[in-house]
């Protein structure tokens, strides 16, 4: 199984380093575990709608440079599904028994992703109703992820 995770802008937090460090490693032997980070595109201050959705686009062509063909594309996106911790292993653990063992998860850019992109998507999905900080995000995907690999493999994780 190999999880690709693609997130636009460079994570530059120690604290946050260190957590998907320790998380990255305790996923090492459910999943071949990818980290890929794209360059963000500078805004401007005062930003119009036509320019927020040229930055998208651009970075939605850095994003789909790094698409790897026939992977199961996730895209994390606040107005996506939420799912409790047990349907999102389920919805993991059908891809795999369906032959889709190459996942991929977009994280994008401070004003989301391009619509295009949005689009691909075979799932959409939601942290939360919450607004977390993009870095944050990772961390908290690389946890839920870790937490679905253990309720696949039917082993305990704290509630």
């Amino acid at each position: 199984m190999k999880v690709t995770i693609i997130a636009v802008g460079k994570l530059k937090e120690r604290y946050l380093k260190e957590g998907i460090g320790e998380y990255t490693k305790r996923l090492s032997r459910f999943c071949d575990l990818q980290m890929v980070e794209v360059e963000d595109e500078q805004a401007p201050d005062t930003l119009s709608p036509a320019q927020g959705e040229q930055i998208k686009r651009k970075e939605a062509a850095k994003i789909a440079g790094k698409l790897k063909e026939g992977t199961f594309l996730i895209i994390m996106d606040v107005k996506g599904e939420k799912k409790s911790s047990e349907d999102f292993a389920s919805a993991l653990q059908t891809c795999f028994v369906t032959g889709r063992s190459n996942i991929t998860f977009i994280i994008g850019g401070s004003l989301g992703l391009d619509i295009e992109l949005i689009k691909k998507a075979d799932l959409r999905l939601s942290l939360s109703d919450m607004t977390y900080p993009h870095q944050l995000t990772r961390l908290i995907l690389l946890e839920q992820i870790f937490r679905a690999f253990k309720i696949i493999n039917g082993e305990t994780y704290h509630k």
